[in-house]
C-alpha cells in the first residue's frame, strides 16, 4: 500500500481526533483542506485534532490545501434558494434581494443568449435569457436548492480570472507554519497558473511545498504536455471538468491523462464521487469500487474523498473501501 497515498477532505463529518484517529487506522495517509470556504487562520482546532490523532497512530500526515484559484463562485446567499425548473432566477453582480443569485461581476461579458450556467458542480442549470450589465435574466432547466458559495461553470465562455485570490496569497504565507505539504490550484488554464503559483510560494518562503495542478476544464488538458515541468502532481478533478464537457467524454479524458502521465512519470491523483453513494450509504456501488479499482490500474498515485468524509454518514466506511479497493487493486496488478 505504500505506492500509493489515500486523503480524506476535512469537514465536520471528520473533524474530530477520535474520527481521525479512525481514519488514519483505516488507511488515510493524508487530508485535503478546502479553502474555498474558508481561511486557514480559521483552521486551528481542526489541525489541531489533526495533529493530535496522528501522534496517536504515530503517522506523519501528508497536508494539503486547496485554493480557491480562478475559480467562479456564488456569494452568499441569505437563505438556501429553491430554483424551480421552468421559472426564471435572476444573476446580479450585488446579490440585491432574496431570490437573486450573488455571483463575480466578471461573468457578465461573457454572458450571451444562449449560455449555459452551470452551479453547483452542474447540479443546477440555468440558460441565459436576457444578458446585461451586472444583471442577466435566466430559465432553470435543472432544478434544486443552491446553498452560499456553490461552484459557477459557464461551458465555452472565454474568462480569465486572476490566478490567485488575496485570501490565497493570505493563506500561502501561512502554509509553511501548518505544516502543509501541498497545495492545489484549481482551474489551471496553462503554466503561467503553475509559474504564478510557484513564485508565491516563493515569496511566501515555502518553496518546498509541492504543486498540484487540478485539471478542471478542457484549457487545462490542452495544456497538460506545458503543465508537466511545472507540477509535481497532475488532478484529474472529475467534479467540474465533467461540467465543461459531455459526461461520457469524460472517461476517455481521464484515461488520456493517464497515458500522458504515465508515459512523463508524473505522479496523479483521481478525485471527486469515488464513493459518492457513500455519503448517505453504508456500502458503496459496484460501479464505484469498479472506479476506484481501474484508477489504480491506470497508475493513479493517489485518490481522495471529498463529500465522503467531510460532510458523508459513514467517513470512516468510505476511507475502508477507498483503501481496501486500491490494495486489491495492486494485487491483482502483482500477479500480472
Amino acid at each position: 500500500m505504500s505506492a500509493l497515498d489515500f486523503y480524506g477532505t476535512l469537514g465536520p463529518a471528520c473533524c474530530g481526533a477520535d474520527t481521525l484517529t479512525d481514519l488514519f487506522s483505516a488507511g488515510m495517509t493524508g487530508v485535503r483542506l478546502n479553502l474555498s470556504h474558508i481561511n486557514l487562520a480559521d483552521c486551528g482546532a481542526w489541525l489541531a485534532n489533526l495533529h493530535e490523532a496522528a501522534a496517536r497512530v504515530r503517522l506523519s500526515p501528508r497536508l494539503l490545501i486547496d485554493l480557491r484559484g480562478p475559480e467562479l463562485r456564488v456569494g452568499e446567499l441569505s437563505a438556501p434558494l429553491a430554483l424551480t425548473e421552468g421559472t426564471r432566477a435572476t444573476l446580479a453582480a450585488d446579490g440585491g434581494s432574496a431570490d437573486t443569485i450573488p455571483v463575480p461581476p466578471l461573468i457578465f461579458p461573457a454572458l450571451r443568449a444562449g449560455q449555459e450556467v452551470l452551479l453547483d458542480d452542474g447540479a443546477l442549470l440555468l440558460r441565459v435569457d436576457t444578458p446585461g450589465d451586472g444583471r442577466a435574466f435566466c430559465t432553470v432547466f435543472r432544478g434544486g436548492i443552491l446553498h452560499s458559495r456553490k461552484s459557477i461553470a459557464l461551458p465555452g465562455a472565454a474568462l480569465r480570472p486572476p490566478t490567485l485570490t488575496q485570501s490565497d496569497l493570505e493563506n500561502l504565507s501561512r502554509a509553511r507554519a501548518n505544516g502543509v505539504t501541498g497545495v492545489m490550484l484549481p482551474f489551471v488554464r496553462d503554466e503561467h497558473d503553475l509559474l504564478t503559483l510557484r513564485r508565491a510560494l516563493l515569496d511566501a518562503g515555502a518553496p518546498q511545498i509541492a504543486v498540484f495542478a487540478k485539471l478542471e476544464n478542457k484549457a487545462g488538458l490542452f495544456a497538460l504536455p506545458r503543465l508537466l515541468p511545472h507540477a509535481d502532481h497532475i488532478v484529474v478533478a472529475r467534479g467540474d471538468l465533467g461540467n465543461d464537457m459531455p459526461l461520457w467524454e469524460l472517461p476517455a479524458a481521464q484515461k488520456r491523462v493517464a497515458a500522458i502521465c504515465r508515459a512523463a512519470g508524473k505522479p496523479f491523483m483521481v478525485v471527486t464521487q469515488l464513493l459518492h453513494s457513500m455519503q448517505k450509504a453504508a456500502v458503496p456501488t459496484r460501479a464505484e469500487v469498479c472506479d476506484i479499482f481501474n484508477a489504480v490500474l491506470d497508475g493513479a498515485s493517489s485518490l481522495m474523498l471529498t463529500g465522503e468524509t467531510a460532510a458523508g454518514a459513514y467517513p470512516v466506511q468510505a476511507m475502508r473501501y477507498l483503501c481496501a479497493t486500491a490494495s486489491e487493486a495492486l494485487h491483482f496488478q502483482e500477479k500480472g
